[in-house]
């Protein structure tokens, strides 16, 4: 057993009198030594335990970095999966997988087409969220994709209702979020971030969530990003949620606006790093964006990350950014 490794004790939490707890989204970027393995896969010349092995690896590599920066709610890093859509539909039962399709800029994605009746067959991120538990004696998030998005994000060939189709999918993700909750998770975060596209469908969303979360037994997040979200606030309270991770940075601080306009009410995952830009913002720049959360939403309700997830940047400039994320955050606690 190593210094990291915890040993069999799976509850975590977070202490109770941290203030600015820090976080990321989800996603970190991979190396180039697992984007080689993953094409050599694909190409058959490499087999799927050597390819386990290092994706493996590389979540250590992931985990340690954390550590190391000093975030405080840890993450996988998602070095196992693909497109955040395709990844679970390749593990359920009534989808298949289209060819690429373009989602924005130059990134495509295989789409997944529903063909049949969604359902659950077994776990599909339970192993991989035991494995990063057993690496650190810091609590971990488990990630998943919500029914909304997950709907939104396919082809329907079968249910021919948008409702019908996301309702069978949170089903679905209820059954993945308990497992994951017996497994040892204590924060699990159902990422949405297509609610803020379709304001008209925020009813849906909401029903979808409900199954989802409700008497869940776990503190349950969702992340949504870059939309229209003064068409869908203050609705979008109505999640049933306990915490929102949001894009500030990207939006020069425009929902905090909002917020000012009608009262945050839920904890806050405020976005003080921009992911979608290779700069990396100096300390100061992001204590202003942590001061300026704080203007709204109070101290034992905030917590820190990044806008989005981190894959699209690359290893040099996550480590950077988070780096300077930590540090403004200690700051601030200092201050408070």
């Amino acid at each position: 057993m190593s210094d990291h490794d915890p040993g069999p004790h799976t509850e975590r939490a977070l202490p109770p009198d941290l203030l600015l707890p820090l976080s990321t989204i989800g996603s970190f970027p991979k190396s180039e030594r697992l984007k080689r393995a993953r094409a050599d896969q694909a190409r058959g010349t490499l087999d799927a335990v050597a390819l386990h092995r290092i994706e493996q690896e590389e979540t250590i590599a992931c985990i340690r970095m954390q550590e190391a920066l000093g975030l405080d709610l840890l993450v996988d890093g998602e070095m196992y999966r693909g497109d955040m859509t395709t990844y679970f539909a390749e593990n359920l039962e009534g989808f298949r997988i289209s060819g690429l399709v373009r989602s924005y800029g130059n990134r495509y994605y295989r789409k997944p087409v529903v063909v049949g009746e969604v359902r659950w067959p077994r776990a599909v991120t339970v192993d991989w969220f035991r494995f990063a538990l057993e690496q650190t004696r810091h609590p971990v998030k488990a990630i998943l994709t919500g029914p909304y998005t997950m709907m939104d994000w396919a082809f329907d060939e079968h249910y021919g209702s948008r409702e019908s189709l996301a309702l069978a999918l949170a089903d679905v993700v209820r059954q993945e979020a308990e497992a994951l909750i017996a497994a040892g998770a204590r924060h699990v975060q159902i990422d949405e971030p297509a609610i803020s596209v379709r304001p008209d469908e925020i009813d849906l969303a909401i029903k979808a969530m409900h199954r989802v979360t409700d008497g869940l037994g776990a503190k349950t997040i969702t992340h949504i990003c870059y939309g229209d979200f003064a068409a869908i606030y203050p609705r979008l309270l109505d999640l049933p949620v306990d915490q929102f991770t949001l894009e500030l940075s990207n939006s020069d601080l425009g929902l905090l606006e909002l917020f000012g306009r009608s009262p945050f009410t839920k904890e806050l995952g405020a976005g003080v790093v921009d992911v979608h830009t290779h700069a990396i913002e100096p300390v100061a720049k992001v204590k202003e964006r942590i001061l300026a959360a704080l203007e709204v939403v109070p101290a034992s309700r905030l917590f820190v990350n990044p806008d989005c997830g981190l894959k699209t940047r690359t290893f040099e400039e996550s480590e950077a950014k988070l780096r300077n994320m930590v540090a403004a955050t200690r700051e601030v606690r200092q201050a408070l």
